[in-house]
C-alpha cells in the first residue's frame, strides 16, 4: 500500500484539504494493526478506519467526550458491562480508537494483549493498543458477538449492517458513508503502489561468469602449452 496515497486521498475525502498529526497517526495505527490481525480485505479495512473516524470525532479523542463524572452516572452498576465494584463506571469509560468500555471489555482485553488494563486503564488510548483492540476485535467479534465476516466478504460487503459489530445500528448510515471513502482512498493507495520488480538470478549469472572464465584460462593455458612445444621442437 501506498500510504502518501492513502493519505492525500483521505485529505481530500474525508479531513477538509488537510490532516492534523492525531489522524496520521491514527489511520497509520490502523492500517498496520490490519496488517498483522486483519485478513487483507480492504473493505474490511475501510471500516475499521470509518469506525474510528465516529467513534473519535475524527481521532480528537480517545476518551468519551462527557468526562468521568457522566461516565461515572452512566456506567456506575452496570452489570451487563461487568462494572460490579464501585467507580468502575468511572475507571472502565470509554477509551480507544472504538471507546471499550466496563470492567468486561477492559479485563478481556488485559488477557488478550498481556496487559493489565484493569490497573492502567489508559493505556487503551495508546495508538498501537487502541488500533489492536479496534482491528481484532472487529474481526473476531469479541464486542457484540458480530465479526466483521458477518458481514463483509469476498461476495458482499454491507457497510450498514456492519456498524452491529460494535454498536447495534446506532448511526449505521453515517458510518456507512465513511466506510465508502475509506475504501475508495484505499483503491487509490493500491492501484498508486508500484509493482514490485523481479529479483535479479544472481546465482545464474555468477555461476555462467565462473564458466565462462574457467574456459578462458583453458583456452590461455593450451596456448602457452602449445608455444613451449614448439619452442622446445625448434631447440
Amino acid at each position: 500500500m501506498d500510504k502518501p496515497a492513502l493519505f492525500a486521498a483521505v485529505r481530500a475525502s474525508l479531513y477538509g484539504g488537510s490532516l492534523n498529526q492525531a489522524q496520521v497517526t491514527g489511520v497509520e495505527a490502523i492500517v498496520d494493526a490490519f496488517a498483522t490481525y486483519g485478513d487483507g480485505d480492504q473493505n474490511k479495512l475501510a471500516y475499521c478506519l470509518a469506525t474510528a473516524h465516529h467513534e473519535t470525532g475524527q481521532f480528537k479523542w480517545l476518551h468519551e467526550i462527557w468526562g468521568p463524572t457522566a461516565a461515572q452516572k452512566r456506567y456506575e452498576g452496570r452489570a451487563d458491562l461487568g462494572n460490579t465494584i464501585a467507580g468502575d463506571g468511572k475507571r472502565f469509560m470509554g477509551r480507544g480508537y472504538c471507546q471499550i468500555t466496563g470492567r468486561r471489555n477492559y479485563s478481556d482485553w488485559s488477557k488478550r494483549l498481556g496487559i493489565d488494563l484493569i490497573a492502567n486503564p489508559d493505556k487503551v488510548t495508546e495508538p498501537a493498543i487502541a488500533a489492536r483492540i479496534l482491528v481484532q476485535g472487529s474481526m473476531l467479534g469479541t464486542f457484540t458477538g458480530k465479526k466483521l465476516g458477518d458481514y463483509i466478504t469476498g461476495s458482499k460487503v454491507d457497510f450498514k449492517n456492519a456498524r452491529r459489530v460494535i454498536n447495534g445500528t446506532d448511526k449505521a448510515d453515517l458510518i456507512a458513508g465513511y466506510a465508502e471513502k475509506f475504501a475508495a482512498a484505499l483503491r487509490k493507495a493500491d492501484v498508486a503502489t508500484p509493482a514490485p520488480q523481479p529479483e535479479p538470478d544472481t546465482g545464474s549469472v555468477g555461476t555462467s561468469l565462473i564458466a565462462s572464465l574457467v574456459q578462458k584460462v583453458a583456452t590461455l593455458e593450451a596456448r602457452v602449452s602449445a608455444l613451449e612445444t614448439a619452442k622446445a621442437e625448434g631447440a
